[in-house]
């Protein structure tokens, strides 16, 4: 057998390596024919076997009617193809166009060129190593020049990933190695090893009095969807799919059927259906928010559904109408949909009930609710200094009990 690991730097110096078989080959007129390929299967077990398949191809004068790829090793940039294509049968549109995006700013940069069955354990680490250190790739790729001559001119610096967004990346990649051997493109994936223990997310909503005051200064045209978002939680691509036939505005309930997003309709979040009541203030606003403009309830003049960038400013005027400013950020659609959720908590309502009407997948994402607001907390703990009402006076119960059980 003639079968060995090869290593070699690639164009960007990166060291790769794969196990290729060489040998020589002698035909029965005598004639020495040499054979070098990567073989398919990037083991020592595997490569041996496929030396053995090509000798018997020459000897049966089937060697080189193979198609001109075979051999050579299975990258990943290649196997990507297969595995956005899996991704269209098997996910959601806006998850097949985030996997598209980690592959294009991060995998594919470091791990596109190698051979699939040659990416270990030592080469995720590496590739760990260097989210932690460096600046998103998506920053580098999308950044024109003008606007890195306008950030250089700021003296302010690409923000460096987070681990989870670093996270994020691990677990597509690990994905897609899982689905390379499902289907057979190498006899093991190796395991992608994510953070741990990371921080909750921070998130951000509104107080009550912003909340009120939000809903008294929006625009007309925008006052129901504004009040679906804070007093129903809908995600915002759930508020742009909404439909009137998703209303039972007798019984103050909205079904959430559908989500759209970037023009593609799917199920919601989680796969699920689910249904919301509605207090009595968003049923008369979607009262007054009826139209002939066609089945969604929030569309555009023509009838159309609504985009997340004809959202984005109706939402901004809004803010600044009621004074609401941030000292970090802008409150965004989805910090309506925290608020809703934040509020259900603050008012005592319990998470296993939160969850269901957030739709929610586990109790963990709804954990995020359960911190209270500062002055709730206070509240709750001046309790402790507020006098015993006669009943609950520890001595003169025992002193009871004792006289009760002698």
């Amino acid at each position: 057998m003639s079968v060995r690991l090869r290593k070699w730097k690639n164009k960007e110096g990166k060291s790769e390596e794969a196990w290729q078989v060489d040998f020589v080959f002698q035909h029965t007129d005598g004639r020495k024919q040499r054979v070098v390929k990567f073989s398919p299967v990037q083991t020592r077990r595997g490569a041996e076997q496929y030396e053995r398949e090509l000798r018997n191809a020459l000897l049966n004068g089937t060697f080189g009617k193979e198609k001109p790829s075979e051999g050579e090793p299975l990258t990943l940039e290649k196997f990507a193809q297969r595995f956005l294509t899996y991704s269209e049968n098997n996910n959601k549109h806006s998850s097949v166009d985030s996997k598209r995006q980690i592959l294009r700013d991060h995998v594919l940069p470091f791990f596109g060129a190698m051979a699939i069955a040659s990416i270990d354990s030592a080469k995720i680490e590496d590739f760990k190593a260097l989210m932690r250190a460096k600046k998103s790739a998506a920053h580098k790729l999308k950044e024109s020049a003008s606007a890195r001559a306008v950030r250089k001119r700021m003296n302010k610096a690409p923000k460096p990933l987070s681990l989870k967004t670093i996270n994020n990346v691990l677990t597509v990649l690990q994905k897609l190695l899982a689905l390379a051997e499902e289907q057979g493109a190498i006899p093991q994936a190796t395991r992608v090893k994510i953070f741990r223990k990371l921080p909750k997310p921070p998130f951000d909503f509104l107080s009550f009095e912003e909340a009120e005051q939000l809903l008294a200064v929006a625009e007309p045209e925008w006052r129901a969807v504004l009040f679906v978002a804070i007093k129903a939680g809908l995600r915002q691509g759930e508020l742009i799919g909404l439909q009137w036939n998703d209303l039972d505005l007798p019984r103050s309930t909205l079904h959430v059927r559908r989500t759209i997003w970037r023009g593609v309709e799917g199920l919601p979040k989680g796969g699920r259906e689910r249904a919301v009541e509605l207090p009595a203030s968003v049923v008369d606003a979607l009262k007054a928010h009826r139209h002939l403009r066609g089945r969604f309830v929030f569309c555009q003049e023509d009838g159309q559904p609504l985009t997340k960038g004809k959202m984005a400013a109706p939402l901004s005027r809004a803010l600044r109408a009621a004074g609401i400013t941030r000292e970090v950020g802008q409150i965004g659609w989805h910090d309506l949909r925290h608020t809703y959720g934040s509020h259900l908590a603050m008012r005592g309502v319990p998470l296993k009930v939160i969850q269901e009407l957030m739709g929610h997948s586990t109790i963990e994402m709804t954990m995020r609710y359960a911190h209270l607001s500062p002055d709730t907390r206070r509240a709750a703990v001046s309790v402790l200094d507020q006098p015993l009402a006669p009943a609950c006076d520890i001595r003169a119960t025992q002193a009871e009990a004792a006289a009760n059980h002698p």
